[in-house]
């Protein structure tokens, strides 16, 4: 009997053990960068929303981006090559305890505005020299980094790997991980735009960092994010009184308090699972406490740099 007792005590020690193994080998995604395009604070910046953070370094933010790990591969996807791209590999690097390559297996990017693509420089031979890091991207934006300079170099020097990306198929990375681009409706002076929609292990993660808004997509916003388990959503701006004298139907993205009411009658688990990212320096969800306790107790989240979803 007690033979018997010992052995089931050391299966179920077993069973915990190795469950809590499966967990810790699950790909997750660990935010780089919050900010808008320019970062926080903004080059020019003397208004009260950026003045603390020119003071305490630690109240910088890096522009939005993120790593997507895999543990048990002992690999990891970087999205967005931003300006911040030099200070988030090494931020990267700190956060893993240097357990994974310096350089990610490729790049995700969505769209060619100077946030989301700019931070390719430094794998050219003035920097890094890498050798045919691949990166992926929608057909026009993979034309606009052939056929123009200095981008054409790095493609020219094999420094990056171009692999286009069709709209709505499926990339596959391995049998646990694949990325699939949509294309979402923005300012697309140079290329399209894209979302991305990611299987990483169980989780399914969304982000769509700039959109024009979202009644243009041909996507339902609700549905999409009822859909996932994280949804990394543009939060550019918090209302349309952050940029007195400019007129904001020049750079349109859905407003903080627009999207809240979109999900006003979603329920608390689905409005959990959003989380606002892509603030521009005016938006008091970086730097004002109470809206950023007001949009907590709504039930949302904001996307804080360094954090591991």
């Amino acid at each position: 009997m007690i033979k018997q007792s010992f052995l089931l005590f050391f299966s179920l020690i077993m069973l915990s053990l190795c469950a809590k193994a499966q967990q810790v080998q699950q790909p997750y995604i660990q935010l780089l960068g919050t900010a808008q395009d320019a970062g926080y604070p903004q080059m020019g910046c003397t208004r009260n929303c950026c003045t603390s953070a020119w003071k305490t370094d630690s109240l910088r933010k890096y522009v939005a981006s993120f790593a997507l790990v895999d543990p048990a591969t002992k690999k990891w996807w970087l999205f967005e090559a931003t300006p911040d791209i030099k200070e988030q590999l090494h931020l990267f690097q700190q956060l893993t305890k240097n357990a994974f390559a310096f350089l990610p297996e490729g790049i995700f990017i969505t769209h060619a505005h100077i946030g989301h693509y700019t931070g390719l420089m430094q794998l050219g031979r003035e920097v890094m020299n890498a050798q045919a890091v691949p990166v992926y991207v929608l057909p026009k934006l993979k034309s606009f980094l052939e056929t123009n300079g200095p981008w054409s170099q790095l493609v020219k020097l094999n420094n990056i790997a171009l692999h286009t990306m069709q709209a709505d198929s499926q990339v596959v990375i391995n049998d646990h991980i694949s990325v699939t681009a949509v294309t979402v409706p923005h300012r697309d002076e140079y290329s399209e735009t894209a979302g991305f929609k990611i299987q990483a292990g169980a989780k399914k993660i969304l982000f769509i960092p700039d959109i024009d808004k979202w009644q243009k997509w041909n996507s339902n916003i609700v549905q999409e994010v009822s859909r996932t388990d994280i949804a990394l959503l543009d939060a550019t701006f918090y209302d349309a009184q952050e940029l007195p004298g400019r007129d904001i139907s020049e750079i349109p993205h859905p407003l903080v308090t627009e999207t809240m009411q979109l999900f006003n009658n979603s329920s608390a688990a689905i409005r959990n699972k959003i989380f606002f990212i892509h603030f521009n320096h005016t938006n008091p969800l970086l730097w004002d406490n109470n809206t950023q306790k007001k949009t907590l107790q709504q039930g949302f989240n904001i996307a804080q740099q360094g954090a591991k979803l």
